[in-house]
């Protein structure tokens, strides 16, 4: 069997995988970088979800490598790109003009940033990656982790083991955490454990939120309606209690509300572009679900660049609900159903979708699965919202965060601070049962010792695998917070090796803390938050 040694390995190659793969390496550290998926970037690219961020990312509230990833994003447009000179000319220029997000963009381009993120350290030998392959087995001597097999993807026979003093485990669903034996809970806490205003009274381990699986549409002259997909009349007749109506339909919750609310949907708005509005603490945007998550808007491209918009349906409707995906022994036939979900809400916008002119069926809807890089239409991994969570040193609880507890008082603030973010508590549906669980939320910063297992010492998360509840983690799951998680935790690698040190020490440490918070602070990560306040 293969074997492979760096300073550390990074298994899963999804934002925080990048993201702590890139702060050892400017630290000057040897990694191996794994992901099963065929692009790099996670939540960004192979789960086609375009970022969801606070109302001050052009501002301030991100680290410095996750501002050059939105920079790169902008300047690839820019370069390469048939742009209007008006959207070439916009400074915070937003390809898609979708509302969810100041930059919402085409998977693709993403991925084509980050390997040119990576290109330098692949080219002098310092970053392994390790491509499709997928974690299998791990050693482990007592509270160290020894080293971690790995096979590939589409052959279990081809397998790799990499050594490494520090392993991070970046994977979407915190897969390391079984496989080494660290201590990690799923699902629902109860409220006597967290004491969260929002938490059942019982644990619920297996109460989780939905999966999606998304999928890219524009809207073209012609018939493209897809094959009816063979469970179709299931989910066609799918009504949950608390929909409002069944869920192929325009009808849902409001996340905030509750309230039984009908979106609109209308393909190809001649909508001015540089109008949008991207801030969620505004107005959250899903009205129009055209214009809500749209990727590409064809008027920020010369005329004929785009016959359509192209935008990416990640709609309540996907959401899967029929059981989690985490510790079951059926999880792969869950994530089947799931894609067949997709389908049938692609059918159904085809075929049945109530028209915003009175007609039924949107014919022209076309799948763009060369947008997201797949065979059937669909983003290549499902949307995996929530992990895996350690047993870590720190905790965060409803409380720390919620502005109705919390006040005027902003979010708890943590001495071993290393870094920051901002979302709402948004949890979707869940596997048992529950409606949505939207809290209005304070700015936040992320304590170290949500980093740290309380019992392991060289296995760190940097995902959403860190020590947040399940409500929590509605908060903390988002793209430039999941990137700052793994930002610190290769940082943190780096630092210990350096100084021959572990994480539990530089926690308790006041010197080595201030020296590697001083080190994060240098390297762009910001610690603190201005005075702002939460939505």
């Amino acid at each position: 069997m293969v074997e492979i040694s760096a300073d550390a390995a990074i298994v899963g190659g999804g934002l925080g995988g990048v993201a702590a793969a890139l702060a050892l390496l400017r630290a000057g550290r040897t990694v191996v970088l794994t992901e099963e998926h065929d692009w790099l970037g996670g939540q960004l690219t192979s789960q086609a979800v375009p970022p969801d961020e606070h109302s001050w990312v052009e501002r301030f509230g991100v680290t410095a490598s996750y501002r050059a990833l939105r920079e790169g994003i902008r300047q690839y447009y820019r370069h390469h790109y048939p742009l209007t000179e008006r959207a070439r000319a916009q400074r915070e220029f937003n390809p898609g003009a979708g509302h969810v997000s100041r930059l919402c963009h085409e998977p693709r381009v993403a991925v084509a940033v980050i390997e040119a993120m990576l290109a330098p350290y692949r080219g002098s030998g310092r970053l392994r990656v390790l491509q499709p392959y997928r974690p299998v087995g791990a050693e482990v001597d007592g509270d160290r982790v020894t080293s971690v097999r790995l096979a590939h993807r589409d052959d279990d026979a081809e397998q790799v083991v990499v050594r490494a003093p520090y392993v991070l485990d970046a994977t979407e669903t915190g897969e390391l955490l079984p496989l080494t034996g660290t201590e990690y809970v799923t699902g629902f806490e109860s409220q006597c454990e967290t004491g969260e205003p929002s938490a059942p009274a019982e644990a619920q381990p297996l109460n989780m939120q939905a999966v999606s699986v998304c999928f890219a549409v524009d809207h073209v002259d012609g018939d493209h309606t897809i094959d009816r997909p063979a469970s179709y009349d299931f989910w066609r007749a799918y009504e949950p209690p608390f929909w409002g109506d069944k869920l192929l339909s325009w009808r849902c919750p409001n996340p905030r509300t509750l309230a039984i609310m009908e979106r609109s949907f209308t393909p190809n708005p001649d909508d001015d572009p540089q109008l949008v509005e991207a801030d969620q603490r505004v107005n959250p945007g899903d009205a129009n679900l055209w214009t809500f998550r749209r990727i590409a808007a064809r008027r920020n491209f010369t005329p004929g660049a785009y016959a359509s918009d192209i935008t990416l349906v990640n709609w309540p409707m996907i959401d899967y609900l029929e059981g989690p995906v985490i510790d079951v022994p059926d999880a792969d036939r869950h994530l089947a159903a799931a894609r067949e979900l997709s389908l049938s809400v692609m059918y159904w916008l085809q075929t049945e979708a109530p028209r915003h002119d009175g007609g039924t069926g949107y014919p022209g809807l076309r799948l763009r699965g060369d947008v997201t890089g797949s065979a059937d239409g669909l983003a290549q991994a499902a949307y995996i919202r929530e992990s895996r969570r350690i047993r870590a040193l720190t905790t965060v609880t409803e409380q720390d965060l919620s502005v109705a507890i919390r006040g005027d008082k902003g979010a708890v603030s943590y001495h071993d601070s290393v870094g920051v973010g901002m979302y709402r508590i948004d949890l979707h549906p869940s596997t048992g049962g529950d409606n949505y669980i939207d809290v209005a939320c304070s700015p936040f910063e992320i304590p170290l010792g949500a980093l740290v297992p309380q019992r392991m010492t060289n296995l760190l998360p940097a995902g959403k695998n860190i020590g947040t509840t399940h409500i929590t983690n509605g908060a903390y799951r988002l793209h430039p917070v999941e990137w700052n998680v793994g930002e610190a935790a290769g940082a943190l690698a780096a630092f210990c090796l350096d100084q021959a040190t572990t994480p539990h020490a530089v926690r308790a440490d006041d010197r080595l803390l201030a020296d590697f918070q001083q080190r994060l602070v240098r390297d762009g990560v910001e610690l603190r938050w201005p005075d702002v306040t939460g939505y």
